[in-house]
């Protein structure tokens, strides 16, 4: 029997969250006083910085949801959880899975009839000479609960890509 298990996902350093806020941050002063001592400033200038500001704030979102999100999986079924969305499915009604790979991990679609959620699994880089690990550390075992639980079979495979579903 499955006993209850909770995952969370590794998270991202904040510093580069904190460079597109004061990057952001920055041009928009800047503009403000360009333009209070030489007057009105090109579009482009402007257009820049809105999109300095929406990166910083997509990058926030993200982190936010990152903090937030968890996969529960319990004797009955699975669930997951990360401040924008919630979806529980039992072992039944998983349908299909989807499994694509990208440069940062597996992406795992778990679908049933009324909802659906996407993990991934963990990956590892660096940047900056930084090790940065993002996606679930327990990714492929959650995978592999999920495919065992359901009682789900490969059905097509193309490009890397894996398609789950029953027999």
């Amino acid at each position: 029997m499955l006993t209850t298990r909770e995952f969370h996902p590794e998270l991202m350093p904040r510093r580069g969250e904190l460079m597109a806020w004061l990057a952001g941050m920055g041009m928009l002063v800047g503009l403000f006083f360009a333009t209070s001592r030489w007057g009105a400033q090109s579009f482009v200038f402007w257009t820049f910085a809105a999109l300095l500001l929406f990166s910083a704030v997509s990058i926030s979102l993200g982190n936010w949801m990152d903090r937030r999100s968890v996969i529960r999986m319990e004797a009955d079924g699975i669930a997951f959880e990360n401040g924008v969305r919630s979806a529980r499915l039992t072992w039944p009604e998983v349908q299909n899975v989807a499994v694509v790979p990208t440069r940062l991990g597996k992406r795992v679609q778990v679908q049933g009839a009324q909802s659906h959620f996407t993990f991934k699994t963990m990956s590892e880089s660096t940047l900056a000479g930084q090790q940065i690990r993002t996606g679930f550390a327990d990714g492929q075992e959650i995978l592999d609960t999920v495919l065992k639980e359901s009682g789900l079979q490969v059905k097509a495979e193309k490009d890397g890509m894996t398609y789950y579903a029953r027999t």
